[in-house]
């Protein structure tokens, strides 16, 4: 497949949706100097798609130099994942922006063996060095653990595997729809009765992965700190999987009975249930025992609380279907704006099933710095989404453009001590790429 010709603009007038209200400021989170928690830390992202290179994105939000390993052409494949659906379609390869911002590339044909000795030079170079190829990949390519490791006692060699690295489907190739939500039963779960399984957002497994590989990694850092030695860390989208079903999986380990498939008429407990607002919203309630009494106080029913139907847990679970036909004509009956504002005075704890538009312009969102601002005009956006974690004290590295293939792969390598000729000949030899050599 081609490279998009969308993707090679990569100037583009700044857009702003419409009403998305600035980041307020000051910060409580004060931002720090140019110096960060990982300005000296050095990373090689040998990763594809979103869980490896993910992971990086974080330590390159907190000041590590990333440097990204893709094949020539194309380079790694998720630059193309923008034109696939069900991504949101837009003139801009925002999925590749986002995983790999803050980075430097170079392409570098791994499958050639003179591309070894460019490896060995990033591999000494670096503290950590990131993966997510299937096990029979990394070795035919020697970036496994046992070839590498030996270069560099001190790196921190991070992998991702789709099923883990042993057992009948170590090499099997897994994204986060297959390996993390099918697999672990997640998606059996998250849907309702008589309604096959559904596609959830892409990508959704795949980032809690790379926090947990993120994690990993800050681990085998402090582990270093101690020791003086590098080591292997890793994780899987099936073990993420698992880990996020922990509470449904730990049931049947011990024997628990399940409720049968989710039913929002006649659910296992009307408590934990969506409601559909008059202006065809809905908002997700998550009341707790404690509080039905101030639910029915706030909803204008206070004797819901005395009905003997409802009058304990075990109640409200048998007749689930019965406190659902109260509440449904209800909800209905005001809109969404009428029934937060009502909820929120009666501290219910309660969710809005959000859209697109409302979380842009969620204040709480942009209040705690979760959508952060862009000022490369390159970019094309004013906010991108920001890795989930907070330093107190810490400010963000500004993010950057994400790089274009083999965008730095001459500077690169010159940063490496390799000579003008050997690039050369590395270049002719198609070994590497640059930007000059494809135009």
């Amino acid at each position: 497949m081609a490279a998009p010709r969308r993707y090679q603009r990569e100037t583009q007038q700044r857009a702003r949706p419409p009403n998305i209200p600035r980041p307020p400021t000051p910060h409580p989170f004060a931002p720090m100097a140019q110096e960060n928690i990982f300005s000296d830390l050095k990373v090689v992202d040998v990763a594809s798609f979103i869980a490896g290179p993910a992971a990086t994105t974080i330590l390159s939000d907190f000041g590590a130099t990333v440097i990204k390993v893709e094949p020539p052409g194309i380079g790694d494949p998720h630059r193309l994942s923008w034109m696939t659906p069900p991504f949101p379609v837009s003139e801009r390869n925002y999925p590749w922006q986002l995983v790999n911002r803050n980075k430097r590339s170079i392409a570098l044909n791994l499958k050639d063996p003179a591309a070894q000795g460019v490896m060995k030079r990033l591999v000494e170079w670096a503290d950590v060095l990131v993966t997510n190829y299937p096990p029979k990949v990394r070795k035919g390519l020697r970036v496994d653990y046992e070839t590498l490791a030996p270069l560099n006692e001190r790196l921190i060699y991070a992998d991702i595997s789709g099923y883990g690295d042993h057992g009948p489907e170590a090499d099997k190739p897994g994204f986060d729809i297959t390996a993390y939500w099918a697999r672990s039963g997640l998606m059996h779960v998250t849907h309702d009765e008589g309604s096959p399984p559904t596609i959830p957002i892409p990508g959704i497994g795949d980032h809690a992965t790379a926090s947990t590989l993120y994690g990993a990694i800050v681990t085998g850092l402090y582990r270093r700190e101690k020791t003086g030695k590098g080591g292997r860390v890793g994780t899987s989208l099936i073990a993420e999987g698992a880990w996020a079903a922990g509470e449904f999986i730990e049931g049947a380990l011990n024997g628990g009975k399940f409720y049968p498939q989710h039913n929002r008429r006649n659910p296992p407990n009307a408590l934990i249930n969506p409601y559909r607002t008059s202006d065809d919203r809905w908002l997700m309630l998550v009341v707790q025992p404690k509080d039905f009494a101030a639910l029915a106080h706030a909803v204008g029913l206070p004797g819901l609380a005395e009905d003997p139907r409802f009058a304990d847990r075990e109640g409200q679970a048998r007749n689930a279907a019965a406190l659902v036909e109260v509440l449904d004509p209800l909800f209905a009956s005001q809109p969404l704006a009428y029934w937060k504002q009502v909820l929120d005075d009666a501290r219910v704890i309660f969710g809005v099933v959000q859209n697109a538009r409302d979380i842009l312009n969620d204040p709480q969102m942009h209040a705690n710095k979760i959508f952060m601002p862009v000022r490369d005009p390159s970019v094309g956006t004013e906010f991108t989404v920001s890795s989930p974690l907070q330093v107190a004290g810490v400010e963000k590295t500004e993010p950057r453009r994400a790089p274009r293939v083999g965008e730095h792969s001459e500077e690169i390598l010159r940063e490496l001590g390799f000579s003008a000729a050997v690039i050369g000949e590395l270049v002719s030899g198609r070994v590497v790429a640059t930007e000059a050599a494809k135009s």
